[in-house]
């Protein structure tokens, strides 16, 4: 985990005077906020100096907490999120051994509710994503996805014939393995060839414990299975089974099309084609929440008055921006 200490935070602890208990009162930057033999130290140089270390990567930090809050309330989603993801990072730390209230305030923390307000601000960055994404797309786009990703469910049968291996066998033995397995389904097509009824052979042979006492029979979906089965049942018509096994890395399967419902319309599965290409664009482009987060600063009119922190900010964003896109492109 990172430092989270905001600069405004760095700033009041390093104003504190020494021996005296009370914070500097600012005017000018020329109030000493720190002195020794031949030394003094102004608000002025420590602002100066805490520029340099940070300083533009925490006024960010700083500028996205405040309109990220104005723009997402924080509801029972978003708690949830944090308390799902602290239960997370307790569990990491403890299958670690190590202590995860020691490391909260290594990192800064002063407890875990503090390190909980992080979490939460974590998922609004996301939701503000995820807007920005959605408002971007343009409606060539969803066709697109619509006409290329959204089937009518199919309804099928299969039997899955898994090759028997364990962990411990030499590279030979799988293969024999593999090679039996395949044998196995090709001579239950054998037996479909012969007239034997598919879902009779499912019971007595399927390895998939799911289907099996049904005769093999279910509903397919687009993405809800691997993708060799999903192109095995789309190259079969209505009444037809699979003539070679139809090969996935759950083993062998031979598959029966039952029949295909007509693809929905675009108007109906509209939102869901929405949040899915959304959520594929998120996942494929890195640079979406920086992109996001510019377009929320720019809503809100931001400036930057000191040249040097704005020159600092605006290295930090094309720095960013290009890390972001190497790493997406590999």
């Amino acid at each position: 985990m990172n430092k989270k200490k905001t600069f405004a935070l760095l700033l009041v602890a390093a104003l504190m005077l020494t021996g005296c208990g009370k914070i500097a009162t600012l005017k000018n930057g020329e109030e000493v906020v720190a002195k020794m033999d031949g030394k003094s130290i102004t608000a002025e140089d420590l602002y100066g100096e805490l520029k340099k270390q940070g300083g533009a990567v925490t006024l960010t930090n700083m500028i996205d907490s405040f309109i990220v809050n104005k723009e997402i309330k924080t509801d029972e989603d978003a708690k949830a999120y944090a308390d799902s993801q602290l239960s997370s990072y307790k569990k990491s730390y403890q299958s670690y051994g190590q202590d995860f209230n020691a490391a909260l305030t290594s990192a800064g923390y002063t407890d875990e509710e503090e390190f909980k307000e992080e979490l939460i601000l974590e998922y609004k960055k996301n939701i503000v994503t995820e807007n920005y994404v959605k408002d971007e797309l343009t409606d060539d786009e969803i066709q697109k996805y619509y006409d290329d990703n959204i089937f009518g469910d199919i309804e099928a049968r299969h039997i899955l014939i898994s090759p028997n291996t364990k962990e411990d066998m030499t590279d030979e033995e799988k293969e024999k393995a593999e090679k039996e397995a395949k044998k196995e389904a090709e001579d239950i097509i054998k037996k479909l060839d012969k007239g034997e009824k598919f879902a009779d052979l499912a019971k007595k042979y399927s390895d998939d414990e799911g289907t099996a006492s049904k005769g093999g029979k279910l509903t397919v979906t687009y993405g809800s299975v691997v993708d060799e089965f999903w192109d095995g049942v789309n190259d079969l018509k209505d009444g037809e089974y699979s003539k070679t096994p139809v090969k996935s890395e759950y083993g062998y399967h031979i598959i029966y099309r039952i029949s295909q419902k007509e693809k929905p319309k675009l108007k109906d599965v509209k939102e869901d084609v929405i949040d899915k290409l959304t959520e594929e664009k998120i996942n494929n482009d890195s640079t979406l929440q920086t992109k996001a987060l510019m377009a929320l600063r720019k809503k809100y009119n931001l400036e930057i008055s000191d040249d040097e922190l704005k020159k600092s900010y605006d290295n930090s964003i094309n720095s960013a921006l290009a890390t972001n896109t190497k790493n997406s492109s590999n």
